[in-house]
């Protein structure tokens, strides 16, 4: 008997619904239907039954319904590359394309009535209908990308959103209006500049001035439909000062005060340029409700932003909403060629899903130029898009044309709801133009001349939709013109009181998270800070941190890391590196503070010391025992990073930037990894006090130390830190012993203020035996800027300075020559530099004749250099291995004779 005879009796609009939730998920139907369409090939009429070689042919009724379904999966899966979203290009041309011979029909079939119309909405139809009504949801000024989702719910939920309206919004005159006012906003601004300041840098939005209402109704649909309270928006220069004009509403005064170039009223800062800054602001809905929007500040590489939007939005969402991600959305408006072209991107990407990184989904939207400076697309990437990094993680893409205004607007609300829904990335593509060079500067017809003739002759998206509306006798000609030139008066009003400001100002980013922390320089820096903590209390951090949990089966390695942790407490009073630092994040949680560290393996450590995370044998379950202390601490937050550096020292940057009674940490997985990391150190961590005064508490550990790995994991690259020091920018630490790395973690906390703090920590010392300090070392005192020498003064006639492990290679040294003439003295914070600590210990050596500064790197890495310019207090010279272009040798025997050639250097007599 035929196994498939079911299907001459079926109805044929039943085949068509089971054969579409067959492709959208076919394990969920029937395993009848679904082996029939595994095996069915649309090439043919027939299909030929293996297990009996006989031949079954299928109806003719339900032959075409399946080619009409294989039509309309194609129209789903492809039909974004015949859109009309280009307004200034002749689209690339595809193939095969969605002609309907290409899927077996012709156009006889045209009139003929399908049931297949009732999957995508158009109910029972024609096929003539069910192509119009295809052309008109998939082709138009909308291509939508989401087949490839691999989650049915959502590609269902996307075809409900699409089929119903045919993805074309019906707004009201009201709401049209609306969109009007925001893009005459847009326009009228824009040319306003153009005006008043030709040839300066603004970066123009022309071509793209939908962003405007785009953003518009991103905002005002989040908060009234969906209750969002807050929003991070991260954006590059283009559009950015229109941006904040006619979206964050950054008084114009102040903006044209910026382009007329005076300086700054704060004399402690330098600033930045106009398109650079940020913005926070509060704004008042019809509905009274408050909502608060942040334009994160941000630097020329472009992308840098994209990460630190992550951070801040994790960082408000953990503490600001207890955790609900709804109450907070995360926008990043890109450019074409950075998002096709930076790396950072597939990080941020990556990030969205993960559990220490994930903020809920982000909405992206890419400000389509279809050019780079002057590269043309083309030249500009390999994809087909440049949203294609989407893909990576199965985010939908909605690509739009950004002369159809109200297309625009749609495939926001769309993109919004299914962020809302589905908590998930979402990316929007603005096709449009850049009406000007890169730069109003710039000359784009050298370049792009045809292009250029195209755009000099194209309306404004304003124009081009106020002639849609008067068509539909929404407005009249004079509605549009009286709104020019009500906003117009109003930017002219706005640039005459701008005449009479003399200065500038740069305005605080989110300056009510940063009230109780003023900023600070050099003086108070260079404060001790009591750091102690009550002995008994860090018993009782001991005691938890050593203690198996009831009910909790660890691996019999994990228990004997917490007796090792409780025999040194209780036992031999010798603490170690790992326990230390377990000390201070307890201490500090203890007190109320958070603790967040994220990096590559952070839970255990790179090198086995820290343990953070344990996990039951039998259930598997993570547990952080910090988080056992007791009832009212703070919370500890410990992540596996993905393999980033750059991303995700940036989100955490960004969490520190939100959180400032949280101590965030990023560590590398050896400190050399830090410099694909390095435009955040640069732009950001060094910089951005300076530039828009904002403080940060991020601590930055990297592990640091020659012991024979070879030019990698030997050195952080210190210089280059040290290079980016300036007066009061961030401090540099590289410590000995793990009390002292205590009280500098506990003293990143206990100011009021907040500046980066990069650590150079160790790698041997983690289990050295003289690196260990006592229970008394950590309860009492507080962080030693400089440790002296406990040896004999009058005795000694050279003095070293050195910083880190070397330390202990020349101690071990010392002791074995018995050498009594040389002290050695530790340097443990490296910027600043306690000078009047360091002049009182030289004072107490009164014999000394020669100074020498001694380090493990090359003459031309290392400390050297930046002691040669800040430690002047006495002629120093250095101990050190000639200049070289790697950090270490590659053959362990090399290193230890180069590295013991410094030793010698030290201790010779002369």
């Amino acid at each position: 008997m035929d196994k498939f005879s079911f299907l001459n009796a079926v109805h044929s609009g039943h085949i068509a619904d089971v054969y579409d939730q067959y492709l959208i998920n076919p394990d969920s139907v029937e395993p009848s239907w679904r082996s029939f369409f595994q095996g069915y090939d649309f090439a043919n009429e027939k299909y030929t039954l293996k297990d009996t070689e006989k031949e079954f042919e299928v109806p003719e009724n339900v032959l075409k319904e399946f080619k009409v379904i294989d039509l309309i999966n194609g129209y789903r899966t492809r039909g974004h590359l015949f859109t009309k979203t280009n307004p200034v290009r002749e689209r690339r041309k595809y193939t095969p394309t969605l002609a309907i011979e290409n899927f077996g029909l012709s156009e006889k079939d045209l009139d003929t009535v399908f049931d297949a119309g009732n999957i995508v909405g158009s109910g029972k139809n024609t096929l003539k209908e069910i192509i119009k009504h295809l052309e008109t949801i998939y082709c138009d000024s909308i291509g939508v990308e989401y087949m490839y989702i691999r989650n049915p719910k959502e590609i269902k939920w996307f075809q409900k959103q699409l089929n119903p309206n045919s993805n074309h919004p019906n707004y009201s005159a009201e709401a049209k209006k609306y969109i009007l006012q925001k893009l005459n906003q847009a326009v009228t601004f824009e040319n306003f500049l153009q005006t008043k300041y030709v040839g300066q840098k603004r970066f123009s939005l022309e071509g793209g001035e939908a962003l405007i209402p785009a953003i518009g109704a991103i905002i005002r649909n989040a908060a009234e439909i969906y209750d969002v309270d807050e929003f991070v928006l991260g954006m590059a220069h283009r559009g950015r000062l229109n941006t904040l004009t006619n979206i964050f509403r950054k008084p114009i005064r102040e903006l044209f005060s910026e382009f007329e170039g005076k300086d700054f009223e704060d004399e402690t800062i330098d600033g930045d340029v106009k398109y650079h800054l940020g913005l926070t602001t509060t704004k008042t809905l019809k509905n009274n409700k408050e909502l608060k929007m942040n334009l994160v500040p941000n630097p020329s590489h472009l992308e840098t932003v994209g990460p630190l939007v992550e951070g801040i939005s994790r960082a408000k969402i953990d503490k600001t909403y207890n955790g609900n991600n709804s109450k907070l959305l995360p926008l990043i408006v890109h450019g074409d060629a950075a998002i096709s072209g930076q790396g950072l991107v597939y990080e941020v990407t990556q990030m969205s899903q993960l559990n220490g990184y994930t903020t809920g989904g982000t909405i992206h939207i890419v400000v389509n130029n279809q050019i780079g400076f002057t590269t043309n697309y083309l030249d500009g990437r390999s994809s087909t898009y440049c949203t294609d990094v989407a893909k990576v993680t199965l985010s939908p893409v909605l690509h739009v044309n950004a002369d159809d205004v109200e297309a625009v607007v749609h495939a926001i609300e769309i993109a919004l709801a299914f962020r809302m829904q589905f908590k998930r990335d979402i990316f929007i593509d603005l096709l449009g133009y850049r009406k000007y060079g890169h730069n109003e500067g710039d000359e784009p017809r050298f370049t792009q001349p045809n292009l250029y003739k195209a755009i000099s002759k194209h309306s404004n998206p304003r124009d081009i939709y106020a002639k849609k509306l008067i068509a539909e006798g929404v407005i009249d000609a004079n509605y549009l013109n009286e709104s020019i030139a009500e906003f117009k008066d109003l930017l002219e009003k706005e640039y005459q009181l701008s005449k009479k400001a003399e200065t500038s100002k740069v305005r605080e980013f989110m300056e009510d998270t940063w009230q109780e922390f003023a900023r600070k320089g050099i003086e108070a820096m260079l404060i001790s800070e009591n750091t102690s903590y009550s002995k008994t209390k860090l018993k009782e951090i001991a005691k938890v941190v050593s203690t198996v949990p009831n009910g909790v089966k660890f691996l019999r390695k994990a228990e004997r890391i917490l007796r090792d942790r409780n025999k040194m407490v209780f036992e031999t009073d010798q603490i170690d590196w790992g326990m230390g630092e377990t000390l201070a994040y307890g201490s500090l949680l203890q007190e109320g503070f958070d603790v967040r560290i994220s990096g590559q393996d952070v839970e255990r450590g790179t090198f086995s010391h820290r343990h953070a995370i344990l996990r039951d044998e039998i259930s598997e379950e993570r547990i952080n025992l910090l988080n056992t202390i007791d009832d009212k601490q703070g919370q500890m937050y410990i992540y596996n990073s993905l393999l980033s550096e750059y991303g995700v020292l940036g989100f955490d940057y960004g969490y520190a930037m939100a959180n400032p009674n949280t101590l965030t940490i990023w560590e590398a997985q050896f400190g050399d990894f830090s410099n694909g990391a390095q435009i955040i150190f640069d732009q950001y961590l060094s910089a951005a006090e300076d530039k828009w005064k904002l403080q940060n508490g991020i601590v930055v550990l990297l592990p640091h130390g020659y012991e024979g790995q070879g030019s990698e994991h030997s050195s952080a690259r210190m210089e280059r830190f040290l290079q980016l020091c300036a007066i009061d920018n961030m401090i540099v630490a590289d410590c000995t012993t793990p009390a002292n790395f205590y009280h500098l973690l506990r003293r990143q906390m206990k100011r009021t203020y907040r500046k980066p703090l990069i650590v150079f920590t160790p790698k041997s010392l983690l289990r050295h035996p003289l690196a260990v300090s006592t229970l008394d070392e950590f309860a009492n005192g507080s962080f030693q800027e400089v440790i002296d020498d406990t040896i004999n003064p009058e005795s000694v006639t050279k003095l070293v300075f050195c910083t880190g492990k070397f330390y202990y290679d020349l101690l071990a040294e010392r002791t074995n020559l018995d050498r009594k003439d040389i002290a050695l003295v530790r340097i443990e914070q490296l910027f600043p530099l306690h000078l009047e600590k360091l002049q009182q210990i030289i004072d107490q050596y009164p014999n000394v004749k020669n100074y020498v500064w001694a380090q493990e790197e090359p003459e031309n890495m290392g400390a050297w250099s930046y002691m040669l310019q800040r430690f002047r207090l006495v002629h120093l010279e250095v101990a050190s291995q000639p200049f070289y272009a790697v950090p270490a040798a590659g053959s362990s025997a090399r290193f230890k004779r180069r590295h013991q050639r410094i030793i010698d250097k030290v201790f010779e007599t002369n």
